[in-house]
């Protein structure tokens, strides 16, 4: 299968899971999505800069995003045409959103901008196959001085092994793929592009927070 067949197919898929879900999503999901609100407390986005979420989902860390850091612009991409939808709803036209692949988009295209001063990744990589090739994408589109910030399921550690089992295999059920070597790769890519990386344990490892940073020219 080619590279825009599997993207196309995985597109499809995540219509098909979120079609429904896309209403209950932010509802649902806040009581197991831990470390999302602490990243954006951290950004850092001041009035002017520029903010880039990637698999922006429904538009709620984008909105949070706006009311932490006004002033910001806002850009949001997503595979889901119907997470798109809900987007739009959520945050109207204060962000620019568009339909793209998180592995291969051209941010000129999209959005009239090649690069950004804060990207975010919010439990995005658990569900994207080519997560590497996200992140890799992701550190490509950041200005001079500017980070990526990632938020995802770390190794659970801490969590009896019960129930770290029964969460590992309901995930499963919504395509989602605790990444064990997130850290590892973060720190991979930044290296091989000469950007500084930083990575934090949420919890009981619940969750990961990185943070790749391009240094000012």
């Amino acid at each position: 299968m080619t590279g825009a067949a599997s993207t196309r197919e995985h597109a499809a898929l995540m219509d098909s899971v979120y079609r429904g879900q896309r209403h209950i999503y932010d509802l649902t999901r806040k009581y197991y999505l831990f470390g999302r609100d602490r990243l954006i407390a951290g950004l850092d986005a001041r009035p002017g800069s520029t903010v880039l979420e990637i698999g922006c989902g429904t538009g709620r860390n984008l909105a949070l995003v706006a009311r932490r850091w006004p002033g910001a612009s806002l850009h949001g991409l997503d595979l889901s045409s119907e997470m798109l939808k809900s987007a739009r709803a959520t945050i109207g036209g204060s962000a620019a959103l568009a339909l793209g692949d998180a592995t291969d988009f051209s941010a000129q295209t999209l959005f009239g901008r090649s690069e950004f001063d804060r990207v975010i990744l919010s439990y995005a990589t658990s569900m994207i196959p080519d997560w590497r090739a996200a992140l890799d994408q992701a550190a490509a589109v950041l200005a001079p001085g500017g980070s990526l910030d990632i938020v995802d399921f770390g190794d659970l550690a801490g969590l009896p092994a019960p129930l770290r089992a029964l969460l590992r295999k309901w995930l499963a059920w919504f395509h989602v793929t605790p990444r064990l070597d997130l850290a590892d790769a973060a720190a991979g890519i930044a290296a091989r592009r000469g950007l500084v990386c930083d990575a934090r344990r949420g919890m009981l490892g619940y969750y990961r927070l990185i943070r790749i940073t391009r240094p000012q020219d």
